[in-house]
């Protein structure tokens, strides 16, 4: 499917007969070319006992193949011709990828298809990365800014595994096995579970024949089901982690909306005007008029049946109070009063000005096709974006935020000199 010049990322999609699909945006301006596999796998398809399996799997394809048997080799493969390689795993994704000089696709093609399909997942290397990881978890426990954000999801989700970590904990990352690895892979690393993005000057069909060539015969099967989320939440919850900080770490969070609702892009306004940037309404009354914070910004997770919009931020923790009720008002606001439509223009522009601007890096080309591919079967061109981004108004924010800013709703997780969970849970009132 070829999309209008007009648009900044046009690009073409092919399926082979086992499934994969393939993407691709020729950016002839750029001499770099970027390719990421998205495969539609993260810890909320993990049961209890293998919680970080996903994350601890990602890790282990760096460390060897029969072809290049060493981390090193791997690494050298790609940073030799002056590239770069890496992953990430989330709750449904996890992505590797490679960014190279033009010229060379087939080596990054080469690479990726090696780690993914003949990855040797050696026990000694098992061991090593296990350690690793209970040591970047040790890591996450010891920064008050990361905690804070475990104990929210635990809050935000409980009993589900999107309440987990996406890295596990000391005791089941312990219980991760070889063979267990080997399971996992087979379950959820196939062709109907996979896309493949790839852009910079590159020409389609040279894309779709190495890749081709190197992953035909790969055998399909059909995409794992994920364990749906029952939205139960009727009263506000609280989860203090006590630690003797000089600083209080608060993350607040409400229910949001998975990410095909309609609301979608009223939402993303909606958080726009509240915490991004230094224009955002955060930052100018909590930071600057009040002086509560030196750091406050507001967020938005979609998922595929649920979601949430959150706050954080680090404040004194004699001050705590006054920053809650700081924040909570502004929620209040965008209820209350509709966005003067000069600062609904300004979070217009913000947001597609910053689309824009991002599209000119081939990475972030090959992650706006590859996920929304894999996350939800189409791809919205900038322009149908940018389009929706202008079409909403501030009737729109003011009823969104009516229907989600909602007392029951609110979830707030403190990491700090608080031990007193009922004086913490009297400051939420909405």
């Amino acid at each position: 499917m070829s999309l209008s010049s007009q648009d900044p990322v046009g690009y073409e999609k092919t399926t082979l007969d086992n499934g994969l699909r393939i993407l691709s945006s020729t950016m002839p301006h750029t001499r770099a070319v970027s390719i990421g596999f998205f495969i539609g796998v993260g810890s909320r398809f993990e049961d209890e006992e293998e919680n970080g399996i996903s994350h601890f799997l990602e890790h282990m394809l760096f460390k060897g193949t029969e072809k290049r048997p060493t981390a090193r080799e791997i690494a050298v493969a790609i940073e030799g011709v002056g590239g770069a390689i890496n992953a990430t795993t989330g709750r449904e994704l996890t992505t590797y990828w490679v960014k190279v000089p033009q010229g060379h696709l087939a080596l990054a093609i080469d690479v990726l298809v090696d780690m993914l399909q003949r990855s040797k997942l050696e026990e000694e290397e098992i061991e090593k990365e296990r350690r690793v990881i209970i040591e970047e978890i040790n890591m996450m426990l010891d920064l008050p800014g990361d905690w804070v954000h475990l104990l929210l999801n635990q809050l935000v989700w409980p009993g589900h595994p999107l309440g987990r970590d996406v890295t596990g904990t000391k005791e089941s990352v312990t219980k991760i096995d070889r063979e267990r690895m080997f399971r996992y892979l087979a379950r959820h690393y196939h062709p109907a579970d996979t896309v493949i993005s790839v852009a910079g000057g590159i020409e389609h069909q040279e894309v779709v024949g190495e890749l081709s060539s190197a992953l035909e015969t790969w055998p399909g099967k059909e995409r794992e089901a994920y364990l749906p989320v029952e939205e139960a939440q009727r009263e506000p919850r609280v989860c203090l982690g006590y630690r003797e900080t000089e600083q209080a770490h608060l993350a607040l969070s409400l229910q949001g909306i998975p990410r095909s609702h309609p609301d979608r892009f009223n939402l993303q306004l909606l958080n726009t005007v509240l915490g991004q940037g230094m224009s955002s309404r955060l930052f100018l009354e909590v930071r600057e008029k009040r002086g509560l914070t030196y750091s406050i910004s507001s967020y938005v997770n979609y998922l595929y049946d649920t979601g949430s919009i959150g706050v954080s931020a680090g404040v004194d923790p004699r001050r705590i109070e006054a920053a809650l009720e700081a924040i909570l008002g502004e929620l209040d606001r965008l209820r209350r009063e509709p966005v003067p439509a000069e600062e609904l223009k300004k979070a217009q522009e913000f947001m597609k000005g910053r689309l824009l601007l991002q599209m000119e890096d081939s990475l972030a080309v090959v992650s706006w096709l590859g996920r929304q591919e894999i996350l939800e079967d189409r791809v919205l061109t900038i322009d149908e974006v940018l389009a929706a981004v202008d079409a909403v108004t501030a009737e729109d924010i003011q009823r969104v935020a009516s229907e989600r800013f909602r007392e029951e709703s609110l979830n707030l997780a403190v990491v700090g000199p608080f031990q007193e969970e009922e004086r913490v849970r009297s400051l939420l009132r909405l």
